[in-house]
C-alpha cells in the first residue's frame, strides 16, 4: 500500500462512519494562537474540543500537516521528521473511548491488513488522582488484544493546563517476518507505536486540580509517514514511496553518510514546506525557524565539501514535495529563496571567519565575547561554534 493509498483507507473508513472530511490547514496557526506552527492534529481543533460546536459537526477525520522543531537533534535517524504529517479523528462529545478503540482495532486489521498478533496496546494504569482507564483495558480484553498497564506514557495533555485525560496507544511488532512477537511496548523497542486515542476527560487547572469536562471528547493521531513505514515493511521512514525521489536523487548527488543524507533531505523538504506555505527567512519568529533548517542543512553539506551548493538540487524533489503537500505556486520562487538564503549564509560565514581571526579570538571565549559576536556582528553562538571548530 503506497501513501496515497494509505490517506484513502483511513479518511474512507471513517467518512463511511459519519465522519466529516476537513481540510488539513497549513503549518500557520491563525493569527491569535501565538504557536510558531501547527505542531499536531488536534491542534487547529483545540477550541472545538474544549466545547465550541463545529461547523461540520460532531464526527470528523482529516491529514494535517505539522512541524516541530523539539526534535531536531534526532534528525538522521531512522523515524525522526521536523515536516510530517498526521492522521486523525475526533469525536466532538459525540461517540466515546471504547468505540473508538475498536474501529481502530477494525481499521488497522481489515482496512491495512495488520494481522492481530502483530498488535498490542498500552493503557493508562492510574494515578494519585485518577485511577486506571478500566473502560479501555476491558475493550482491549473483549478485543482479544494483549494489554501492558502503564502510567504517565498513557496520560496525554497539552501542557500544564487545559484539557487532558487517558490515552490507549496501539504498537505494531516490526521484528523480522519469522520472528514471533515478544515482551511488550515497554520492553522490546520492536514494538512501534503507530496510534494513539485520547480520552480528553478533564480540565486541569494552576493548582494541578482536575474537573470533568463538560464535553468529553475523543482526538486520535497517527503519524502518517511511520504509519506506511509499517505497512511497507520498512525500518526507516527514508525507505517508503514518499521519500523515494529523495533517496534515489541526493545519494548520487553529495556524497553522505546516511545520518547526513538524512538531515539534509529532512531539512531541505521541510524548508520547502515551510516556504511553499508563505513564510521567507529572517531574524525572529518563524523566519528564524526556517533559517535555522537552511543553515544546520548547509552546514552539513559543506562540512566536507565547500563547493556543493543547492543550485544542483533537481526541481523534481521541489515540485514533488509542493504537489505531495498540495501547495501551489511552483518551484521556481521556492528555489530562489533557498538560494538567496545559501548566498546570505555563505556571507555570513566569510565575515565570521575574518572577524574570529582576530588576536582577541584566539583563546577560549567567554559569554561577553559570545554575547558581543552575537550583538555587535550578527553571528549567532551556534554559528560560532562552528566556526571556530573549524578552523
Amino acid at each position: 500500500m503506497n501513501t496515497d493509498q494509505a490517506v484513502r483507507t483511513f479518511t474512507d473508513f471513517f467518512r463511511e462512519r459519519g465522519h466529516r472530511l476537513i481540510t488539513g490547514s497549513s503549518l500557520l496557526p491563525p493569527p491569535s494562537d501565538p504557536v510558531l506552527f501547527t505542531t499536531s492534529g488536534m491542534h487547529p481543533l483545540t477550541p472545538f474540543l474544549q466545547g465550541r460546536p463545529h461547523p461540520q459537526g460532531r464526527r470528523l477525520v482529516n491529514l494535517q500537516r505539522c512541524l516541530r522543531t523539539t526534535d531536531l537533534d534526532e534528525i538522521g535517524d531512522p523515524t525522526h521528521l521536523t515536516v510530517f504529517e498526521m492522521l486523525g479523528s475526533w469525536s466532538l462529545g459525540d461517540y466515546g473511548h471504547s468505540q473508538s478503540l475498536r474501529w481502530g482495532y477494525e481499521l488497522l486489521r481489515d482496512g491495512f491488513g495488520i494481522p492481530q498478533q502483530r498488535m498490542h496496546a498500552t493503557v493508562f494504569g492510574g494515578y494519585e488522582q485518577v485511577g486506571p482507564d478500566t473502560e479501555s483495558l476491558r475493550t482491549w480484553q473483549e478485543l482479544g488484544l494483549p494489554v501492558e498497564l502503564t502510567g504517565e506514557e498513557n496520560w496525554w495533555s497539552n501542557g500544564p493546563v487545559g484539557p487532558c485525560g487517558p490515552d490507549s496507544e496501539i504498537f505494531v511488532w516490526t521484528g523480522d517476518a519469522g520472528t514471533p512477537p515478544q515482551g511488550s511496548p515497554t520492553t522490546d523497542p520492536r514494538w512501534v507505536e503507530v496510534w494513539n486515542h485520547v480520552h480528553l476527560r478533564y480540565r486541569r487547572y494552576d493548582d494541578g486540580s482536575l474537573t470533568p469536562l463538560q464535553q468529553p471528547g475523543i482526538d486520535t493521531g497517527m503519524g502518517l509517514e511511520r504509519l506506511v513505514a509499517v505497512l511497507q515493511g520498512h525500518r526507516s521512514v527514508y525507505d517508503t514511496d514518499l521519500f523515494e525521489p529523495w533517496m534515489r536523487l541526493l545519494p548520487p548527488l553529495w556524497d553522505l553518510d546516511e545520518p547526513s543524507i538524512r538531515l539534509v533531505c529532512d531539512h531541505l523538504r521541510s524548508s520547502i514546506v515551510v516556504i511553499g506555505d508563505g513564510v521567507r527567512p529572517s531574524p525572529t519568529g518563524r523566519g528564524y525557524v526556517l533559517r535555522r533548517l537552511t543553515r544546520r542543512l548547509l552546514t552539513t553539506l559543506w562540512r566536507d565539501d565547500p563547493s556543493r551548493t543547492l543550485s544542483d538540487l533537481p526541481v523534481e524533489l521541489l515540485q514533488h514535495t509542493l504537489d505531495h503537500f498540495r501547495q501551489t505556486g511552483g518551484a521556481d520562487p521556492v528555489r530562489d529563496v533557498l538560494l538567496d538564503e545559501e548566498r546570505r549564509f555563505n556571507t555570513l560565514l566569510e565575515r565570521g571567519r575574518r572577524v574570529l581571526s582576530r588576536p582577541e579570538f584566539e583563546g577560549p571565549l567567554s559569554e561577553g565575547d559570545y554575547g558581543y559576536l552575537h550583538d555587535t556582528h550578527g553571528l549567532p553562538r551556534e554559528l560560532v561554534v562552528h566556526l571556530l571548530n573549524t578552523r
